[in-house]
């Protein structure tokens, strides 16, 4: 009698994210993360746009949301954009009205 337990196989649910996407620009997903600092403080970043596009100057666009921001190079995802506070929705509006993504290559992650 063969029986196969299935909810105790393994399964990372950001799998997804560090697969190395095929293809550039809209092909791609854009991962938006929120992370949790100290106290009510967050970290909103940005990852996976494309290499064609300078990503300094998307930060100095998303630095009028009255927040901070800054390129760091990770060394598994290559380059991240961190911006302080939580600026989920206003990453995700500005990405799709400069047709850098569709709705549907944003994934949105956090609490």
């Amino acid at each position: 009698m063969s029986s196969s337990i299935e909810n105790l196989k393994t399964f990372d649910p950001f799998a997804d994210a560090s697969k190395s996407e095929e293809g550039s620009g809209q092909d791609s997903l854009i991962h938006i993360r929120i992370q949790q600092r100290n106290g009510r403080k967050t970290l909103t970043t940005v990852q996976g746009i494309s290499e064609d596009y300078d990503k300094k100057k998307i930060v100095k666009a998303f630095k009028k949301f009255a927040c901070n921001g800054t390129v760091v190079e990770h060394p598994e995802y290559g380059e991240v954009i961190q911006l302080q506070g939580d600026q989920r929705n206003k990453v995700c509006d500005l990405l799709v009205n400069w047709k850098l993504a569709t709705a549907g290559n944003l994934k949105v992650h956090g609490f």
